[in-house]
């Protein structure tokens, strides 16, 4: 599966929830298959979308609050976990697709093949913490992740999309924090 196949199955699932987008392809991805004004677009600052996440969700309980991260940012910034796991907000669903790579920057590998992130967020206190192979069906964890309490962490094995045919999103960063800042 490509990163945007997985990106355009969850949107298809998701209803209200706040949706924080690390920078890059993921972000642009998102904003080609589904634009909504629950989508927080990351402009830079590479491993930072899980602390934003992780700060919306403290404080709107009331809502389930997702984070779209890639396995180079997680690595960039694996102290998000362990916060995230300390303070265990039950709202909140760290979703990461792993390509192996640093999209944005060229394809450079990363480490994620040999690092089992979906162990490591466990072990930081991660109430819930999968993994989707390449091949198999996305759909029964998903679900999972999005109806049960968290902290949950998803990580899917995906292959590198075409994030370069995507264009980037077309707000500007004035437009998403507003649209965004009004949901609340």
């Amino acid at each position: 599966m490509k990163r945007i196949e997985a990106i355009q199955h969850i949107s298809n699932l998701l209803t209200d929830q706040l949706v924080i987008h690390a920078n890059g392809h993921i972000c642009r991805e998102s904003f080609s298959v589904k634009d909504r004004p629950e989508n927080f677009y990351m402009m830079g600052s590479m491993g930072l979308a899980p602390a934003i996440a992780l700060g919306v969700a403290l404080s709107h309980p009331e809502r389930k609050v997702v984070v779209y991260d890639g396995d180079g940012s997680v690595l960039m910034s694996m102290g998000n976990l362990a916060m995230t796991g300390s303070l265990k907000p039950k709202n909140l669903i760290h979703i990461v697709f792993d390509n192996e790579t640093y999209g944005s920057t060229g394809e450079q590998p990363t480490l994620s093949k040999f690092i089992p992130l979906e162990k490591i967020a466990l072990d930081c206190g991660f109430r819930i913490s999968e993994k989707v192979d390449w091949n198999e069906s996305l759909t029964p964890k998903l679900n999972k992740v999005l109806k049960e309490e968290g902290p949950s962490f998803l990580l899917i094995k995906v292959q590198s999309s075409d994030g370069e045919l995507c264009s980037r999103v077309k707000l500007t960063p004035e437009e998403i924090t507003n649209r965004f800042r009004s949901l609340m």
